[in-house]
């Protein structure tokens, strides 16, 4: 009997201990450390599927390779020759290269993008693609504001073209991968680095008559842009272009900045250029000045300006049969608003009529003659020359 009992004693124990080892198993697979992180717990499953989720994504990022792989065939280089007179027998001289991307592709013809500065001047233009197939060029038209212009040839000879990308959803940080010819016979060559900024304002000089004409869009980059780059192309990690690279823009002697045409601010003029062979911008008819530019001795004088007004836009000439013109504006009128946005050089003035009035639009001017504030409307005409 004592016996008995002491074999059940003992299977209870034996019952017991098996029981507390189970379940303390359970309790590490569950709650090995703190609630609600076991192995086993729905957060500590969600988490391992979210861990998994981001390295599939990690792994489908594409690497520079890639990206450059998807899009180097597009981007060939540019070759400006000037002079020659095929009636005088004689040759046209290289005068200059570049780099051009091929943008897009329609019926039999192709099309690329490049610098206006890489083709000014040209009597005659060629391409080379990254073959060394070499294409006569057609300059379609080109805009020395922005710095683009696009150029035709036989399409036959070309079989991709770059894809769009978005440059208005850039970040800093993001990678940023430069395609172009730097020197004239570096074919191909890719320098990468990141986007520094995705919409640094640059003042540029087109005239280089020390007066600032324009402020470009640009993305900053620290990706090498040398001469040579200009017109090549910049692309995300993607493949997909991303901005249009010009050296113009870069100041000298300073080494990892670049400066790109944002792709997003590239398109519809390189659509202009392409149906109309130029921009389409609106006109007023005056010659401006900025006011810091004129010596101020002239403001009181020659102006006659009241004290206080430091910025504005003098009427240096105007066109008495053009909008301003015709709305009674003068010469050495001072420009300080259009509509209500206050307009202090010159560059704000184009920049205000060529992003935010379209031809046919009216615009309210205010102006400072002998002295006092007047205000003048005019409706703005189609700019045929490229001025203001």
């Amino acid at each position: 009997m004592d016996n008995r009992k002491d074999r059940n004693f003992k299977s209870v124990v034996l019952t017991g201990v098996v029981g507390l080892m189970i379940g303390a198993i359970l309790m590490l697979l569950i709650d090995p450390f703190s609630p609600g992180k076991g192995f086993l717990s729905k957060e500590n499953a969600d988490e391992k599927i979210t861990m998994k989720a981001n390295a599939d994504e990690g792994e489908e990022e594409p690497s520079i390779k890639e990206a450059v792989a998807e899009s180097i065939n597009t981007v060939v280089s540019v070759v400006k020759y000037e002079g020659g007179n095929m009636w005088e027998g004689a040759e046209p001289e290289k005068a200059g290269s570049g780099s051009g991307v091929i943008y897009k592709k329609e019926n039999d013809k192709a099309y690329i993008v490049t610098n206006h500065h890489v083709i000014s001047g040209a009597s005659q233009i060629e391409i080379s693609l990254e073959d060394e197939t070499k294409l006569e060029a057609k300059l379609l038209g080109s805009d020395p504001l922005l710095d683009l212009a696009v150029l035709e040839v036989d399409g036959g000879e070309i079989e991709k073209v770059i894809e769009i990308g978005d440059s208005s959803k850039l970040e800093p940080g993001a990678t940023a991968i430069a395609i172009g010819n730097p020197l004239g016979f570096l074919h191909g060559t890719i320098t990468a680095g990141v986007v520094s900024s995705p919409d640094r304002v640059m003042p540029v000089d087109i005239n280089q008559d020390g007066s600032i004409d324009w402020q470009s869009e640009v993305i900053q980059t620290d990706a090498s842009i040398n001469p040579g780059n200009s017109g090549g192309a910049l692309i995300n990690i993607h493949g997909e272009l991303i901005g249009i690279n010009s050296s113009k823009i870069a100041q000298e002697a300073v080494e990892g900045i670049g400066f790109s045409i944002p792709i997003d601010v590239a398109m519809p003029i390189l659509q202009d250029l392409q149906e109309h062979g130029e921009v389409l911008r609106p006109y007023i008819g005056i010659v401006p000045i900025s006011l810091t530019d004129i010596p101020s001795q002239y403001y009181s004088q020659t102006l006659n300006l009241p004290e206080g007004i430091e910025d504005g836009v003098v009427i240096r000439e105007i066109v008495s049969t053009s909008p301003a013109g015709m709305a009674g504006l003068k010469q050495y009128d001072v420009i300080t608003k259009l509509d209500d946005t206050e307009i202090k050089t010159g560059g704000e003035l184009r920049k205000f009529l060529y992003t935010e009035k379209e031809i046919g639009d009216d615009v309210v001017v205010t102006f400072y003659r002998n002295g006092k504030e007047e205000t003048a409307t005019l409706t703005l005409q189609e700019d045929f020359a490229q001025n203001n």
